[in-house]
This record gives structure tokens, C-alpha cells and sequence, in this order.
């Protein structure tokens, strides 16, 4: 069993040699023929994954109180460019709208929204959930062509699909992990030749056993480096959040899900979602690296209960029907609730500001 993209792969390979993971990560979300996201409608129950704003309306309602939190505490300014990178089907930007215009109504009046989206197909789809929101709403291929103006930003899930590099142990140290080909002609993983600058590997990488591996993406640091270019340019806040750990450490975290299911990674190119987990420490030093105030990171549950979405979700259950009053539940557990394999505790949200405010439910950093 293949596809039409892994023999597309096979034969790049065949002419040209092993590739990197960066590359074949790349490949199979882009590939301008069969690349995942130009081939697939990937949300939703009949899509491979389910993302956060189409679990419940109340994850959107929460980005929409921070969104407004945000700019309370940076002075209430102007002329604001709310902004959301890879908006899905535009259900989150619809929820946050709705609370925005409830909570904040000069917010809502006197901003603009702009929409970072590079498939038209899903362009389409946004345009259909945000129809309410005809002339408030822009949408741009480029981050970059945000027009001037205090941001305020959203990223849910976008980092986790910015291809990664990976690094595997061998008993010459780390070298770079590439996709090749095994005896039989199928895509396999092999070492490469080239090596990791040693400062880039955590603490004690000598005692790591060989076969471990480790991940970097300099495409994610380049992603976070525009944000806070912005940021620094015209001042304001940026809420990043997607499955990932806040300690940098060894691990392979390359993933693929096709139709709900864990896929493995090299076996359905271009027809499984493929993606890897978000090192925030390392976003997070990006960030500090670069000038900006680290509001913080925290665990999804912990950031959504901290903005309130139990009392949310009490109010939206009031008077109820018990099956309504269930399904508000689970989603709540589902959102916010720890435990192995729960959302609130997989998922971490992230804030850096420009010029620094304290921001809740992030604790001031020292």
C-alpha cells in the first residue's frame, strides 16, 4: 500500500538520495500535487482531527477574554489588528468576535481582523463561518502583509505543523535522521552524515543512549521571530497554543493521524496529518532572545480555568436541558481537564508582549 505522493517521494529518493525529515515533513503537508493540506479537509468529525474550537464554543469565548484582558492592560489603544496564523474553518476567530463585541464594543468597532491563510480552499470555508463579519475581516497569504498597527495575535495549533529537524544518536554522536529507502524499495529512516552543533543538545547528551532522538525547528524560531518582529514594531501581545512540552528534552515526537487514528509517520504521505510537538522553552527563549517581555506558558486547563471557563460553562448550562447540560460538561473535560491524554494537560498556551504588561492567568515572570 502506497500513495500517490510516497511514490512521488520514492523516486525524488531514487534520483537524489535520502531526505531530511524537515524535508519530507514539508512534502507531505505542501507538496503543490498531493500534499495534505492541499488535498484534504482535515477538521472536523469526518476530517483526522478534531481541533479545540470544534470541541466547544467555549474555547473561543476564552481566547476572546484574553484577547480583550490583553488590551485593557496594554491601554485600551486604537486602531487594533487582531490577528489569527492558520485559522482552521474560522470558528475560534467567530467565538472570540461574539465575546469581544459583549465585553469590549470600542474593541470591537475601531479594529480590524486579519486572517493568515495560505489554503483557498479553507479561505472559503472561513468566509462562510465569519459571513456576519463582512468588510471587518482581511484575508492574507503573508503574515508580513498585516497592514501597521498594535497587534494582537492568535496561534492555536500552527506551530505543531512547521516542519522540524531530527537528530538520532549513533555511536559517532548525533546525526541528522533522514528518509530513505529500505531493500525492498519502501521509505525507511536512516542516519545522515551531517551532525547537530553540540551547544543546541540539553544537558548530559553523552549519557543519552544511542538510537535517541532529538528535535529542533529552526522554521518554528524563524515563525516566532516574525511574530516578534511585529510585536517590537508596533507593540502588542501574541497567545500561542498547541500540544507540546515546556522543558526542552530528547524524544521523538513525530506524528501522523489519518482518520482519528495514530498513523505511523512514514506510512500514508500526503494523506495523514503530520506533526510533532511544540518545545516552548525553546519559542520561549526565541522570544526573550529577541526583546520581548515572556508572559509566560502554562497548561491549557490551567490557562482556560484561569480565564473562567467553568463559570462559562455554568452559565451556559443554566436552565438547561441534563442532555445539554452534559454535552457543556464533557467538553469542559475535555478542554480543560489533566490527566493522560486530556487536552488541559497535552496542550500549552504561551504569551509574549511588547512592551511588557502582566497578563492573567500567566503568574509574573521573574
Amino acid at each position: 500500500m502506497t500513495t500517490a505522493l510516497g511514490e512521488k517521494i520514492k523516486s525524488i529518493i531514487q534520483a537524489n538520495g535520502p531526505i531530511s525529515v524537515t524535508d519530507y515533513f514539508s512534502l507531505c503537508l505542501a507538496d503543490p500535487e498531493y500534499g495534505y493540506y492541499r488535498t484534504r479537509e482535515p477538521f472536523g468529525r469526518s476530517g483526522d482531527f478534531v481541533t479545540a474550537p470544534e470541541v466547544s464554543q467555549l474555547f473561543g469565548e476564552m481566547i476572546g477574554v484574553f484577547v480583550v484582558h490583553a488590551w485593557q492592560r496594554h491601554g485600551a489603544p486604537a486602531g487594533v489588528r487582531l490577528v489569527e496564523i492558520g485559522p482552521g474553518r474560522g470558528t475560534m476567530m467567530a467565538d472570540m468576535l461574539r465575546v469581544i463585541e459583549r465585553l469590549a464594543a470600542p474593541l470591537f468597532e475601531n479594529m480590524t481582523v486579519h486572517l493568515v491563510e495560505t489554503s483557498e480552499r479553507l479561505r472559503g470555508i472561513q468566509q462562510q463561518t465569519l459571513d456576519a463579519h463582512e468588510g471587518k475581516i482581511s484575508w492574507h497569504a503573508d503574515f508580513e502583509e498585516v497592514p501597521p498597527g498594535f497587534t494582537l495575535i492568535a496561534a492555536n495549533e500552527l506551530f505543531d505543523a512547521i516542519p522540524i529537524r531530527q537528530f538520532i544518536k549513533t555511536p559517532t554522536g548525533f546525526r541528522e535522521r533522514m528518509v530513505g529507502l529500505d531493500i525492498d524499495g519502501e521509505l525507511t529512516f536512516a542516519a545522515g552524515i551531517a551532525g547537530i552543533d553540540p551547544a543546541l543538545l540539553p544537558e548530559n547528551p553523552q549519557a543519552a543512549p544511542a538510537g535517541t532522538l532529538f528535535e529542533i525547528s529552526p522554521a518554528r524560531q524563524a515563525v516566532m521571530m516574525t511574530i516578534c518582529d511585529r510585536l517590537k514594531a508596533f507593540g502588542g501581545t501574541a497567545l500561542a497554543i498547541d500540544y507540546g512540552h515546556l522543558v526542552t528534552g530528547f524524544g521523538d515526537t513525530l506524528q501522523a493521524v489519518r482518520m482519528h487514528e495514530f498513523d505511523p509517520p512514514l506510512a500514508h504521505p500526503g494523506e495523514a496529518d503530520l506533526t510533532s510537538h511544540v518545545d516552548f522553552e525553546d519559542l520561549a527563549k526565541t522570544a526573550v532572545g529577541a526583546g520581548l517581555h515572556l508572559n509566560g506558558a502554562l497548561h491549557q486547563g490551567d490557562f482556560l480555568i484561569g480565564l473562567g471557563i467553568l463559570e462559562r460553562a455554568a452559565a451556559l448550562g443554566r436552565d438547561r436541558e441534563p442532555r445539554t447540560q452534559q454535552i457543556i460538561q464533557s467538553a469542559v473535560d475535555r478542554l480543560a481537564g489533566s490527566g493522560e491524554g486530556r487536552m488541559g494537560e497535552l496542550f500549552k498556551a504561551m504569551a509574549v508582549s511588547h512592551p511588557a504588561v502582566d497578563l492573567m492567568p500567566f503568574r509574573p515572570v521573574d
